[in-house]
């Protein structure tokens, strides 16, 4: 090295450290803005914005999923089979685990932090102009979840990608996403959840999120109840689209346990697809790729042209989907889930049973204020021996005292451990799983925050 001058090693470090500071930055002003969970009713504000950029969103195809549970699994599938069949691929998920980098993915891999620093940078002017006019007339501005939508089609149509899988944030009609039409609509299944925001009924429920089925769509639609599945056909028959229906076009017709997972065969929509080794467990994994399997036929080839085999092979052995009934440690075992409803919580509950034979297992709870926390412990306390409640790190977290008690009237008080810091939770959980020196195991979940704490606390950041 020349005296005085930093050597590559020094000034490589530099420039990581420049980019980290940079990105936190970044990432900061993108969390300052209205938060996801108090969306304003509007498309406007994201329409304009991408207009001033040129439309990014109109220069690919889109697969665009909706449903109240499995949508992110469903997501990750679509976009693992297409990027097998060797397509450029973007993917749009929310929440995220650990880093919003997460929600925008090019080729199955987070937005690299240069890339995603460089997108924001170029959105930002078209942003802050259409919040300046909104300002002036006392209109809500661009909120967290629009401002990474923008940004998402902004980084796809950049890239350039060939196809884009993009899940809604919340409900369908007024969902940021939504402004993009998809070539093929996918609906899993469909039950209560944000009722504050989308109503109070299933059938509510159902009327906003069927709305991003468009003229012409393929729409490929999880099992439904059967007010669902009509209100589902009467949006598909008003625009033009066509459906595909789980057990009327598709179906998994096989299933058993597997080794780490479970093995299947899958009737799609051009032909029956054996031996399908998934590496996730439950009896809902399997129907979310059943669906995910159909709605990459529809993308490909109108439904009409079989996949090849050994690609779809390779593709779902290889799918991963962190927080999904994920194992995170052995001795004990902690699974972690991001349940986060009742109908998600009945199916884990239905997957432990299915997958998973415990002679000992401890719950680890922590659910948000908002949620029906009661029917949730419900759904659990048969297939738990013991629970600590907890809190998560989120603001929404529900009181681990208020939790408890209602644990209490559930579960008895001699089943019950509140334990508000989450780390000490999960030890004492370890703790009680060990007891007797029985093959015990701790699953956590409650929410995707309790999942993502649990993980970051043993160490499992990547996703």
């Amino acid at each position: 090295m020349v005296s005085g001058r930093p050597d590559a090693a020094q000034r490589e470090a530099e420039r990581a450290l420049a980019v980290r500071t940079r990105l936190r930055e970044v990432q900061d002003a993108i969390l300052a803005r209205t938060p996801e969970s108090s969306p304003e009713p509007s498309l406007e504000r994201v329409r304009r914005i991408l207009e001033l950029l040129g439309d990014p969103q109109r220069t690919f195809p889109v697969v665009h999923l909706t449903g109240t549970n499995g949508k992110t699994t469903t997501t990750r599938a679509v976009e693992r089979i297409l990027r097998e069949t060797g397509l450029s691929t973007g993917r749009f998920t929310s929440p995220h685990l650990h880093d919003m980098r997460e929600r925008i993915s090019l080729n199955g891999k987070p937005i690299e932090p240069e890339r995603f620093i460089a997108t924001y940078d170029d959105v930002l002017p078209y942003v802050e102009l259409i919040d300046n006019e909104a300002r002036a007339v006392d209109e809500p501005t661009t909120s967290y979840f629009e401002f990474l939508v923008v940004m998402a089609y902004a980084a796809f149509a950049d890239a350039p990608v060939d196809v884009a899988i993009v899940e809604v944030g919340l409900g369908g009609r007024w969902d940021a996403t939504n402004v993009a039409d998809g070539q093929v609509a996918v609906i899993t299944p469909i039950s209560l959840d944000h009722t504050r925001l989308l109503g109070s009924t299933v059938e509510e429920i159902t009327l906003e999120k069927r709305d991003i089925i468009k003229s012409g769509a393929i729409t490929v639609v999880g099992e439904q109840e059967p007010g669902v599945d009509q209100l589902i056909a009467e949006r598909v028959a008003q625009v033009g689209a066509s459906a595909k229906r789980e057990t009327i076009d598709f179906e998994v017709t096989e299933r058993d346990q597997a080794v780490g997972g479970q093995q299947l065969t899958v009737q799609g929509l051009a032909a029956v697809y054996p031996d399908l080794y998934l590496p996730l467990f439950g009896v809902h994994q399997a129907h979310n790729v059943a669906t995910a399997i159909a709605a990459a036929e529809a993308f490909l080839g109108g439904g009409e042209r079989p996949l090849d085999i050994d690609l779809l092979r390779s593709a779902l052995a290889d799918l991963d989907s962190p927080g999904r009934l994920e194992i995170v440690r052995r001795s004990p075992t902690v699974l972690v889930d991001a349940a986060h409803n009742a109908a998600g919580i009945r199916a884990l509950r239905d997957a432990m049973n299915d997958s998973f034979t415990f002679s000992r297992l401890v719950g680890v709870l922590a659910i948000f204020a908002d949620k029906d926390a009661e029917d949730m412990l419900g759904a659990l306390e048969p297939v738990l021996d013991h629970v600590v409640i907890s809190r998560n790190s989120s603001h929404r977290s529900m009181r681990s005292e208020e939790l408890g008690a209602l644990a209490v009237e559930i579960f008895g008080e001699d089943r019950v451990d509140v334990v508000p810091d989450l780390a000490d939770a999960i030890d004492r959980a370890a703790e009680l799983a060990d007891e007797g020196g029985v093959a015990g195991g701790v699953l956590a979940t409650g929410s995707i925050a309790t999942a993502a704490d649990v993980r970051a606390l043993l160490g499992v950041t990547t996703s």
